[in-house]
C-alpha cells in the first residue's frame, strides 16, 4: 500500500507533483465552502443593517467577495508549491499601478462612500452644492445627479461634492423668507410697518409662530430700508417669497407709502 502511495506521489503533471495538485484541489474546495459560508454571513449582516444605503451594501459585498477570492488564490497557489511571496508582491505592485492610474476614479468612489455613510442629503432634497442647485435625483458611487429648476440633469463628481459646502434646503421643515424694502424718508415708521404686516396677513401660508418680524434696518443716503422676516413651510418658500413682494406693493399703494431708491437731490441757487 505504501509502495502504491509512493508511486502515486512520484507521478507529476509537468513540473507539478500529482499530490500537490490533489492537495490544491482539496484546498480550493475548502476555500469555496468557506467563502460561501462567509458571504452568507455578510449578506445577513448587511440585510440587518438599516443605516447602510443599498448601493453601499452592494459595494461592501463585492469588495469582501473579491478580497476572499484573492486570499483563496494565494492559498491554493501555496498548496501547489508556488512561491506566494512573489505572487503577493506582484498583486501589490499591480494594485499600486491601478490605484495611480485611476486616482480620480478612486477619489470619486471613496467620496461616494462618504456621502452614502454621512448622508448630508437624500434623493428628493433641494440642495446647493459645488456651485449648482437642484433636486437630488441619485447619489451614486461616482457621481451625484441633480435636476435643476429648469429641468437640466447635472452630474457632479462626488469628490467635488465632498470638497465643497452643502446647503440642504429640504432637511428642516420650516424656512425663513427674508426681504428688504426701501421707502422714502417722508413715510412714518408706523405706517410702513403697518402696511407690511397687512401684506403678511394676506398670505395664510405665512406662520404666526415664529411671529413675523418687521423692523427699520438702516438709514441710507436718500432712503430708509426695512427688513421683513417671515416663516413658512419649506415647500411654500418660493410662493411666499414672490407673493410677499406683490402683496407689499399693493399694501404700500393702499396706505400711501412710497417706495424710493438711491438718488441725489440737486439744488440750484440763484445769485
Amino acid at each position: 500500500m505504501f509502495d502504491s502511495f509512493g508511486a502515486l506521489a512520484g507521478v507529476s503533471v509537468g513540473s507539478l507533483a500529482l499530490t500537490s495538485i490533489l492537495s490544491a484541489i482539496v484546498t480550493f474546495l475548502i476555500c469555496l465552502i468557506v467563502i460561501k459560508i462567509l458571504m452568507k454571513t455578510v449578506d445577513k449582516l448587511l440585510t440587518k443593517s438599516a443605516k447602510l444605503d443599498g448601493t453601499l451594501k452592494g459595494f461592501v459585498r463585492s469588495a469582501i467577495n473579491i478580497l476572499l477570492w484573492i486570499l483563496a488564490v494565494i492559498i491554493v497557489a501555496n498548496a501547489l508549491g508556488i512561491n506566494t511571496t512573489s505572487l503577493v508582491a506582484l498583486v501589490s505592485v499591480v494594485g499600486l499601478a491601478l490605484s495611480l492610474s485611476v486616482q480620480n476614479i478612486l477619489s470619486n468612489l471613496f467620496s461616494g462612500l462618504t456621502l452614502l455613510i454621512t448622508k448630508p442629503f437624500a434623493a428628493g432634497d433641494f440642495v446647493e452644492v459645488a456651485g449648482k442647485s437642484g433636486l437630488v435625483k441619485t447619489v451614486g458611487l461616482f457621481y451625484t445627479q441633480l435636476d435643476t429648476l429648469d429641468n437640466v440633469a447635472v452630474s457632479i463628481p462626488n469628490s467635488d461634492v465632498t470638497a465643497s459646502s452643502v446647503n440642504n434646503y429640504s432637511r428642516e421643515p420650516l424656512r425663513r423668507v427674508d426681504r428688504t424694502f426701501t421707502v422714502s424718508y417722508d413715510n412714518s415708521t408706523e405706517a410702513v410697518k403697518a402696511a407690511v404686516l397687512d401684506a403678511v396677513a394676506k398670505d395664510s401660508r405665512i406662520l404666526s409662530d415664529p411671529a413675523p418680524f418687521v423692523r427699520l434696518l438702516e438709514y441710507k443716503g436718500s432712503t430708509v430700508e426695512y427688513v421683513v422676516r417671515v416663516w413658512c413651510k419649506g415647500a411654500d418658500y418660493w410662493d411666499v417669497y414672490f407673493d410677499l413682494n406683490e402683496n407689499v406693493r399693493e399694501s404700500f399703494a393702499a396706505a400711501g407709502v412710497n417706495f424710493s431708491y438711491e438718488h441725489v437731490n440737486v439744488h440750484v441757487v440763484e445769485k
